[in-house]
């Protein structure tokens, strides 16, 4: 056989008269900008056209949003504005303080829960290589771990607040039991990830040495993961604490009670006054997480 006639036939060479096969090209990025760029177009056109939906004039939301802003800042309020009052500083302190321990008590418990029952949502504990004999018990506890997760993330803070408070009383309990029951199933899914990545080789070790899951889990995956949920756990504390004012609104807890009271008020200086102090305790909020996580690191 040629070299020509082999490297036809190895399909290195292509025979003299035949032509180039077209190869299939994949869709490019192109496509994808294109399709999100028309689905946002589609999007306010549709908006724009309902009958319902109006819009006022340039000049007319000019003319609104500076007054609210001046009416924020306090410019034209008689006698002494929210900002110049030491007493409503005092009582921001108490409710920014209020507003960091809803946080707090929200991601420790689901810091715990998650820890808890993320090796039954780990597919390599449960139904994987490295999963026990009883493979169907294994999966039962994946499928219900997993569940639990989906259906704990789907639904928004506030809905929970909302069927929270129907059970228990308004406050910083019923607020960060609805923030808790959320980052559950945010961080269920994020550790899951994680441990279903980890290194195999202590796993199998300890799987031959006759370990159970639990025992696998804690010696095995635990030290393996742990710094990168303590990360996780930082993360999801910054998303808390900005969450904490809008569920504060359903469970009268933290600045988001006073923001709601303040509104229904009109006490445009005093909501401005919540609204700083939300801001300042958001940045240092992250400048407090930032340095955790680089401890754990």
């Amino acid at each position: 056989m040629s070299t020509l006639d082999r490297g036809a036939h190895e399909g290195l060479v292509r025979p003299p008269g035949q032509t180039a096969r077209p190869g299939r090209r994949r869709p490019g990025p192109t496509l994808a900008v294109v399709t999100a760029v028309g689905a946002v177009v589609g999007s306010w056109w549709f908006t724009l056209a309902q009958e319902t939906t109006s819009l006022p004039s340039a000049a007319v939301i000019g003319e609104r949003g500076a007054r609210f802003l001046s009416d924020l800042v306090g410019i034209g309020v008689e006698g002494p504005t929210a900002y110049e009052q030491a007493s409503q500083w005092l009582l921001m302190a108490e409710l920014a303080r209020d507003t960091v321990v809803m946080s707090a008590l929200a991601v420790g418990l689901a810091g715990a829960v998650t820890v808890a029952t993320v090796g039954f949502a780990s597919r390599l504990l449960t139904v994987g290589e490295l999963a026990p004999a009883r493979r169907g018990t294994g999966r039962a506890l994946f499928t219900a771990t997993r569940g639990v997760h989906v259906v704990a993330r789907a639904i928004p803070e506030l809905i929970w607040a909302l069927l929270i408070v129907i059970v228990l009383s308004p406050g910083l309990v019923a607020g960060a039991l609805a923030l808790a029951v959320h980052e559950i199933g945010v961080l269920g899914r994020l550790s899951s990830d994680v441990v279903d990545n980890v290194d195999h080789g202590p796993l199998r070790a300890l799987r031959s040495s006759g370990a159970g899951t639990l025992q696998a889990y804690g010696y095995g995956v635990l030290p393996q993961v742990l710094p990168q949920l303590v990360t996780f756990l930082l993360y999801r504390w910054e998303v808390v604490l900005r969450a904490t004012v809008v569920v504060g609104f359903v469970t009268g807890a933290g600045l988001g009670e006073q923001l709601e009271s303040l509104r229904v008020r009109l006490d445009w200086d005093g909501l401005g006054l919540v609204l700083v102090t939300y801001v300042l305790l958001v940045l240092a909020g992250e400048a407090v997480a930032a340095g955790l996580r680089r401890l754990a690191r």
